[in-house]
């Protein structure tokens, strides 16, 4: 059993890796024609082995490391505490205000995740690969009213252009949020801290993934992750205490679990998993972003990596401060400065500075944003983070503007209306959070996580305040 995807494809999809990555193009096509050749099994293995082994190219522009330290070493500068964490009653608005908007975010973009990465609608016709992913969404809406576009409710669930998935988030159906994989590891995050607190490690993720987490629910670079583990350690299903579990992680060859026939260990996953940090650590980006590091590794690498430690660190920032260019740089400031992502991440802050971070240029801001990170993945980090940057500066922190912006710009539509919510949220609290977009949650979620399902959010809020008790 090869995981995610056939053996076969996923050594093709190690190409596009090993490429990014900046590994030497004629070294890579060369072993690219010797996949063409070979259906079997030990040799693919082999061809994966040698991409794997081959060296970064001396005039690649950046340098990537995936250690705590050494990424530490190449931040920009050094990030403090924002501001005082504020009083319990402040703070646990801003809780429920994050969670709020975590599930409103995730409803608003699944119904569209499909068009985001350019499959096909039940009853419509081939996608239009041609066109940006946004401009599907837009046509999806458009071709029921041009009232519909820019983006003011759920989604219909079907138009002329055809049906859209995920039902129970669609206008007609919403009553609750449905179980999904942002939402899952999002209760995950905090059974973590709840039961192994501020010393938890990698080795109580990985265990609480086999306990918890069916195979089945999870994708892409988490699959093969999963996979690597069960293939290779028995030792993660019973951690029983805070030591036990660090010399796991001493042990253990992360880095063989997240590289294992994974050629998705820079795509989003790993991003869409560290809400709780940040919640558990209001104003505090630094403290978040080791959290999401800890969590990050055992599947991701990289840029990978990055990302999950960049929005991490900027739901922490949303805590402590409304300035939504601060929160960025929180972000930008847990990264390295020598990083793909950070260059990127940077283009994209100039791009919208150039159309003067003016909610109405929002499509000239999604066109120049998809020309120049087009070339990833619909489901990768670095074009996913950029338009969480583009919501949030395009947005000003509104809460409407922020989860709409994130799910109108296309690719990974659910993840992003999900992190950015959760930033919106943050900033504006319970209290203020627009009653269009949550009452019809009904303060009701359903994460197929046992004790989650069915869980008031209210009540989620509540024990994200208790995470942050613990951690002191």
């Amino acid at each position: 059993m090869s995981g995610w995807a056939p053996l076969k494809k996923l050594v093709e999809e190690e190409f596009s890796q090993s490429l990014e990555e900046g590994k030497e193009r004629v070294a890579v096509e060369a072993l690219r024609a010797a996949w063409k050749e070979t259906e079997d099994e030990e040799t693919l293995c082999a061809i994966h082995g040698r991409l794997l082994a081959l060296p970064i190219r001396p005039d690649f522009p950046f340098t990537e490391p995936d250690d705590l330290a050494a990424i530490r070493a190449l931040r920009s500068g050094e990030v403090s505490r924002l501001a005082p964490i504020p009083d319990d009653a402040v703070l646990l608005d801003k809780l429920h205000g994050a969670w709020l908007g975590r599930c409103a975010g995730c409803a608003l973009g699944k119904p569209v995740e499909i068009l985001g990465l350019g499959e096909k609608l039940e009853s419509g016709g081939e996608p239009d690969l041609g066109l940006q992913s946004w401009q599907r969404i837009k046509g999806y809406l458009t071709s029921i009213s041009a009232d519909e576009w820019p983006l003011r409710d759920y989604f219909p669930a079907s138009s002329p252009v055809g049906k859209a998935s995920c039902l129970p988030s669609t206008r007609e159906h919403i009553a609750f949020m449905e179980s999904d994989d942002d939402i899952r590891y999002t209760v995950l995050g905090q059974r973590i801290l709840l039961e192994r607190g501020r010393d938890f490690g990698s080795a109580h993720v990985a265990g609480f993934w086999l306990n918890h987490l069916p195979y089945s629910h999870v994708c892409t670079a988490e699959t093969q992750a999963y996979r690597n583990m069960v293939l290779r350690y028995d030792s993660f299903r019973n951690i029983p205490d805070i030591p036990r579990g660090r010399i796991l992680d001493a042990e253990t060859d992360w880095s063989w679990i997240a590289h294992h026939l994974n050629p998705y260990r820079e795509w989003i996953g790993a991003q869409i998993r560290v809400d709780s940090y940040g919640y558990a650590a209001p104003g505090d980006p630094r403290l978040a972003a080791e959290f999401a590091w800890r969590d990050a590794r055992i599947s991701h690498v990289k840029n990978g990596l990055y990302g999950a430690m960049f929005c991490a660190a900027m739901i922490a920032a949303a805590f402590a401060t409304d300035d939504v260019r601060a929160i960025v740089a929180a972000g930008l400031g847990e990264i390295p400065r020598t990083s793909r992502l950070h260059a990127e991440l940077l283009q994209v802050v100039a791009i919208c500075d150039r159309h003067g971070n003016d909610f109405a240029r929002f499509e000239e801001v999604f066109a120049e944003v998809h020309s120049l990170l087009g070339h990833y993945h619909a489901v990768h980090t670095n074009n996913n983070a950029a338009l969480c940057v583009v919501a949030l500066l395009l947005g000003g922190g509104d809460f409407h503007r922020g989860i709409t912006l994130a799910v109108m710009g296309g690719w990974d539509t659910d993840c992003n209306g999900a992190t950015v919510g959760s930033v919106v949220g943050a900033l504006c609290g319970a209290r203020r959070a627009p009653s269009h977009w949550i009452d019809r949650l009904n303060d009701t979620l359903r994460s197929a996580i046992i004790g989650y399902d069915p869980v008031s959010i209210a009540e989620c809020a509540r024990r994200s305040l208790d995470v942050v008790h613990l951690l002191g």
